[in-house]
């Protein structure tokens, strides 16, 4: 019978394809974990990876994962049902997002109503989010930004508008829209390559043949854009929430003449499950929430 700890282990490094970036996450020494995978390898009669050069899944273990990643995804199920059922309210869910800073409304409203459930959060960028919900590490997934749809039901929870700020002694800081052309030329304020700001500023320019001319910071918190660039950096991109919020820095907000500079809100979950427990009353919260009046 085979072991539910390897089946475990065998997705994570499904998903590294890495075995000792995966002995590193799973806490495990390498040669413990290479073990545990030939043994797994050995009941079911075939090689799960090729070996030549770089680990890579090969075709029986893309097929196996899909039915481990089902079979787990149910077992954790059936647990959070019976945790909910047994637990009088309690339990608890796994949440991945790009940000949090969005999500504090929401998730303050749900500790309030739900004290008694216990919210697991996890920051990534979408690319590991989407990875990490299809292999059922997560129960929901939060991104700002398209996710291929691929094993994923997604829910749209908002759209806004996106904004460029500027400095206030800016030249740009008087009018009321700009072009992308416009912007060409301009330092930019913005964050790492896989964040939905990034993604957004490259797939603007992309779509007019244009390319920022000059980065000026590539930072891990998006909500440092708005402050960098009132320090007087370069300019940024700052979704409509933020302008909203009673705490915005003194910057100019400026229209983009382009209908794709946007920024929509999902809630993924695995298109083959439900949510139950915690993870179903997290799922019906964040539905239910009024994200146009929620802080960023």
């Amino acid at each position: 019978m085979m072991d539910l700890h390897a089946l475990r282990q065998f997705v994570v490094v499904a998903r590294l394809e890495h075995l000792s970036r995966a002995a590193g996450e799973l806490r495990v020494a390498q040669p413990s974990l290479s073990r545990t995978i030939a043994r797994l390898e050995d009941e079911l009669g075939a090689p799960l990876f090729d070996r030549a050069g770089r680990l890579r899944l090969n075709d029986a273990g893309r097929a196996f994962l899909r039915h481990v990643e089902r079979s787990l995804g149910e077992l954790d199920a059936g647990r959070r049902a019976v945790a909910a059922i047994t637990g009088g309210g309690s339990g608890s869910v796994r949440l991945a997002s790009e940000t949090f800073l969005t999500l504090t409304g929401p998730l303050g409203a749900f500790k309030r109503a739900h004290p008694g459930v216990e919210v697991e959060l996890h920051q990534m960028a979408a690319e590991e989010m989407a990875s990490r919900l299809r292999a059922r590490e997560v129960d929901l997934c939060v991104a700002s930004q398209p996710v291929p749809p691929e094993d994923l039901t997604a829910v749209r929870l908002m759209d806004e508008e996106v904004w460029v700020v500027a400095p206030l002694g800016h030249p740009l800081a008087g009018r009321t829209s700009v072009t992308v052309a416009e912007l060409a030329d301009e330092p930019f304020v913005t964050t790492r390559t896989g964040h939905w700001q990034r993604r957004l500023l490259d797939r603007l320019f992309a779509g007019h043949g244009l390319a920022p001319a000059k980065i000026v910071c590539e930072g891990d918190e998006p909500s440092a854009t708005a402050i960098l660039v009132a320090a007087g950096l370069g300019i940024g991109l700052i979704p409509d929430m933020a302008r909203r919020s009673a705490t915005r820095v003194p910057v100019a907000w400026i229209a983009v003449d382009s209908p794709d500079c946007r920024r929509t809100l999902t809630l993924l979950r695995h298109a083959d499950s439900t949510p139950v427990g915690a993870a179903h009353l997290m799922h019906e919260a964040f539905t239910g929430w009024d994200w146009t009046a929620g802080p960023v």
